[in-house]
């Protein structure tokens, strides 16, 4: 997993509520475990007329502007409906690091964290704010840092977020559940041969 520890760039607004999982990533590109050329299917139905291949203007990735998007911020409740990590995958592969919201709905959110995607939470009435900013300066810059957890909106104003300290740290060293148990692999050793020698009988039968 890639690490994520600051990104500054090119931040998208899209001021919708209960933005869900097959509208992020529709169903039909999410039949393949590969997690590459997913971008292409972001917001597919959104982005492109029925052809698939006609951009729709009016559509904020679309816009010139905000080509080279590294930020998203959008509405309450982003990421309900299915688990699929597709979705998660699809912004990663567009090249977005962050998405800031309101709120998120609960597996997507933490998809994010397994996966390198930082999913921020700010206060509505903040996040509304930075939205009509990014509105009337599309292609706007903004900073997201998790170091220092805070986002540094268009305007320059910088709002500090929280996180659970253990997430944090896990895509701060872009590591994965797997990976994160992987860094106890010593004393997980230790344990196992401790207990294979305080219960031998336990070890035999697992090998039998």
């Amino acid at each position: 997993m890639k690490k994520f520890v600051r990104v500054t760039g090119i931040a998208a607004a899209l001021p919708r509520i209960n933005v869900d999982t097959d509208a992020i990533m529709p169903k039909k590109w999410c039949v393949t475990a590969s997690r590459e050329g997913l971008g292409r299917g972001l917001f597919a139905e959104w982005r492109y007329a029925a052809d698939e291949t006609t951009e729709n203007p009016d559509f904020v990735l679309n816009h010139p502007a905000c080509r080279g998007v590294r930020i998203l911020v959008a509405g309450a409740n982003f990421g309900c409906g299915s688990s699929r990590e597709h979705a998660v995958w699809a912004h990663l592969d567009f090249g977005i690091r962050a998405i800031v919201a309101p709120s998120f709905a609960s597996i997507f959110y933490g998809n994010c964290f397994n996966n390198g995607l930082l999913p921020v939470r700010l206060p509505e009435p903040v996040v509304l704010d930075i939205l009509r900013q990014l509105e009337a300066r599309p292609g706007a810059a903004m900073s997201v840092d998790l170091e220092a957890c805070t986002v540094t909106g268009p305007d320059g104003a910088v709002h500090p977020f929280t996180v659970e300290p253990a997430a944090r740290l896990a895509l701060l060293e872009g590591l994965d559940e797997i990976g994160a148990t992987l860094k106890r692999e010593a004393a997980i050793a230790a344990f196992q041969a401790a207990d294979r020698a305080r219960r031998p009988w336990l070890w035999s039968r697992s090998a039998a």
